[in-house]
């Protein structure tokens, strides 16, 4: 779980800001060679540890998007999440109908697209001659933030 992640990753730091402190420490003259060995020893056991257990964590991730053939890689576009190049491949929507589709989602379902404020007349033809390659998927946040500029430029 998240709460996990940042638990282990708390602790991950802190082994690493402890071991970082660790090497400006005077070492005492009463300390015997064997017992800092030692000492350093069971530090770098602990942190290995924290590491090994912090290692498995991360591959929680969510990798593969379910509708990821509707971002813009087949002929059907999701108008909540695809970008807005994605529009090139439909003549006459790029830039200024892909603008607004990109611009006032999300949409419950592809027909919402007619209600967008300021369509003109011809925007919406083209809107209505495309509409076969349109559905309207649940938003995704780690592909709405891109909807409008991925940072992709020539």
């Amino acid at each position: 779980t998240i709460s996990t992640i940042k638990i282990t990753m708390k602790l991950t730091i802190f082994a690493a800001l402890l071991s970082v402190a660790s090497a400006f420490v005077t070492p005492s003259a009463e300390r015997s060679t064997t017992a800092l060995a030692a000492e350093r020893r069971d530090f770098l056991a602990a942190a290995a540890a924290t590491v090994a257990f912090a290692a498995p964590l991360a591959a929680n991730a969510v990798r593969d998007y379910e509708n990821i053939q509707y971002l813009g890689g087949g002929e059907i576009v999701d108008v909540n999440n695809a970008n807005i190049r994605v529009y090139l491949k439909m003549p006459g929507l790029y830039p200024t109908v892909a603008g607004k589709i990109a611009s006032n989602g999300p949409y419950k379902s592809v027909g919402d697209l007619y209600a967008i404020k300021g369509l003109s007349g011809a925007e919406k033809d083209l809107i209505k001659k495309y509409e076969s390659r349109f559905v309207a998927k649940e938003p995704s946040a780690d592909y709405v933030v891109d909807r409008i500029n991925n940072g992709l430029y020539r």
